[in-house]
Order: C-alpha cells, then structure tokens, then sequence
C-alpha cells in the first residue's frame, strides 16, 4: 500500500484501501493548480456510495497530504502532537524555521466544529508564538461564515479558513512554498550551565 510506505497512514485501514481503489493514480493524475487536484479527486469519491462523516474527514486529509507530496511541501506530519500542547493531536503539521509549526485543521464542512480548531490553534500559539493555524475545509458558506468571526476577534486562534477547492487555497500553497521547511528541534525540557549532579556531590563530600 503506498499510503503506508509513504507514512500517510500506519495501517492498511478501510478508508486507505479505498482511497487506493479509488485514485492508483494519485502520484501520477495530471493537474494545474492544488485546488483542481482537490476538485477533480473528491469528485471521483463523491460518485462512490455509502460515504460517512469520519470517511469523508479521512479521504479529505488523505488526498491534502498526497497534494503535499506533489507539491513537494515536506517533511509533513499527520495526526501530529506537539511537546507541550497537551491532549491535541493535529491533523497536518509542518515545521519552518521562521515561523515553527503550521498547522493544517481538516474538517469536510464545519459547523461547531471551528471551535475546536480554534481553541487547538490558542493551545499552539501558547507555545510557539509565532505559528500559523489554517482550517481548511469543503463547504465556501461556512467558510466564509467563520472567516468573518475572525476578522471580527470571535475566533482568535485561527489565522484564515481556506476552501480547499477555491483559488484562495492555491494562494496559501504557493506562499507555504516560501518557507524553509525542517524537522523540528529536539526539546531539551531544562538547560543550564550550573547542574548538581549526585556525581559531583559525591566526589565535593569524599575530598
């Protein structure tokens, strides 16, 4: 299974056997621009029959990640923690070195489900101060409808909401380009130059 070897998924799931059946094609199928990759594939997913909501979510992450990979916009990390932003796990992670983490919010449509997003891209500000949050999503109404919540400070950890099928988001891919993109640094949790170790204390007490 590709998706596997690619570190897209872990397992040979149900939803990435299909998502194989469905575009073999995925590193190959010729496209102009990020949104018409997206447009052209969910369309072939949307004739399929008994989609689900979580199927839905997955197929959509899984087909950004493979637009990653095409557009070389690596390393990414899936289903992502971040030290010290406890119990979020983010759907796709980048790492720059001028701005640390990006983060991608996946959601199909959005309903309340932007305050979770929301309140995931606070936790990770809290932390790395300069990092960027993006939802992006499937519907342009609700999209527009959140966008709008930000601009008035409703929603105050996202940076924008972007529909993955509109000329916005090949704005956003073309400037994720512009980052250097790197692994993230080892956290050391404590440094400093003055340590007492028993080793030392030991050898102070036996002079």
């Amino acid at each position: 299974m590709k998706l596997q070897q690619l570190g897209i998924t872990v397992s040979n799931n149900k939803t990435a056997v299909l998502f194989e059946k469905l575009y073999p094609d995925f590193l190959d199928v010729k496209y102009n621009l990020p949104s018409q990759y997206i447009s052209m594939m969910w369309e072939r997913y949307e004739k399929t029959t008994n989609r689900s909501g979580n199927q839905n979510g997955r197929i959509f992450e899984y087909l950004l990640a493979t637009l990653c990979i095409r557009e070389n916009i690596l390393p990414l990390y899936m289903s992502a923690k971040v030290a010290f932003v406890p119990n979020v796990i983010f759907d796709l992670m980048f790492y720059t070195r001028e701005r640390g983490p990006i983060c991608w919010s996946v959601k199909t449509s959005l309903r309340e489900r932007y305050k979770q997003a929301d309140l995931e891209s606070i936790a990770l500000k809290y932390v790395h101060r300069k990092s960027l949050s993006y939802l992006i999503t499937l519907n342009s109404t609700e999209a527009e409808s959140v966008r709008n919540k930000i601009k008035t400070g409703d929603v105050i950890g996202l940076d924008d909401v972007i529909v993955a099928t509109s000329s916005d988001f090949d704005v956003l891919v073309e400037n994720l380009k512009t980052f250097d993109f790197e692994e993230p640094p080892t956290v050391k949790v404590i440094e400093s130059n003055q340590i007492v170790t028993v080793e030392k204390v030991k050898s102070v007490i036996n002079n």
